[in-house]
């Protein structure tokens, strides 16, 4: 199973993070330990939401969706409210 996954920061809450992983809890531990160089300056992180794909390419695919402006547009939806986890 692959996890798309949504984090924000929660030391500048403007900024977000979409990525995939086979693990959640695991890839949010390597976020917070400053192992993504993308993610590292922004630490700590908070998992705001993810969904499950039995179907890897079903998960690229959503994921690349999410990062593109169509995407961007629709998982606005996701960011709302003030809770830093779901």
């Amino acid at each position: 199973m692959r996890y798309v996954y949504l984090i924000r920061s929660v030391a500048d809450p403007t900024k977000r993070y979409v990525g995939m992983t086979a693990d959640v809890a695991a890839r949010l531990q390597a976020h917070n330990a400053g192992k993504s160089a993308y993610t590292a300056k922004f630490r700590p992180w908070a998992l705001v939401t993810y969904l499950g794909f039995d179907d890897d390419q079903r998960a690229i695919e959503f994921e690349r969706y999410l990062k593109t402006g169509s995407g961007h547009a629709e998982h606005r939806h996701f960011w709302r409210g003030d809770s830093a986890a779901i």
